[in-house]
């Protein structure tokens, strides 16, 4: 979970880095730390996705790996796009692999096997605490006067929904992905 001293302490941006806006220095600080909590899920969604991605075992080899592949960059993309858009607000972001550990409320992934089915089902779980997640973080944006950012977040929550339909979709099959 989140260190709330050191996650306030990092969205705030050195005089070198404090871009301009006519946001409140309250308000940047509240959807910076918000967002950057995202981030970090995000990139933890995307280590576990290509794992999956990279060691799934199935009869149903290919689909699984090309779905994970194409989801996997789909969670990278929305990391920078969140990412810039912190630093378009006068925040600033994750900053290293410890950071992101410190930030990420998603549970990391380091078993040596796990069954294609048993993928699926936690690739849903996380993407659903994901997508509520960024519900969450829209609502802060609207009561910090942050609209688009709420918009960019309401583009990711859409493609979270997708991946999560996807994934759903492929788990009704169960019996076919031994």
């Amino acid at each position: 979970m989140a260190n709330t001293k050191s996650a306030a302490k990092s969205s705030v941006a050195p005089r070198q880095l404090a871009t301009p806006t006519d946001l409140k220095p309250e308000e940047v600080r509240a959807v910076t730390e918000v967002v950057n909590r995202l981030v970090a899920d995000a990139f933890a969604l995307y280590v576990k996705t290509k794992n999956f991605h990279w060691h799934v075992a199935s009869s149903h080899f290919r689909d699984y790996h090309l779905l994970l592949d194409e989801q996997a960059d789909a969670i990278f993309s929305a990391i920078d796009v969140l990412a810039e858009r912190v630093r378009r607000i006068g925040g600033t972001t994750i900053r290293s692999v410890s950071h992101i550990l410190e930030l990420q409320t998603l549970k990391d992934d380091n078993d040596d096997f796990v069954l294609p089915e048993e993928m699926v089902r936690r690739l849903i779980a996380d993407n659903r605490h994901l997508a509520e997640n960024q519900r969450a973080a829209i609502e802060v944006c609207d009561q910090n006067r942050d609209t688009p950012t709420g918009n960019i977040l309401q583009e990711i929550l859409d493609q979270t929904e997708k991946r999560i339909w996807f994934l759903h979709a492929v788990s009704q099959g169960g019996h076919n992905m031994e």
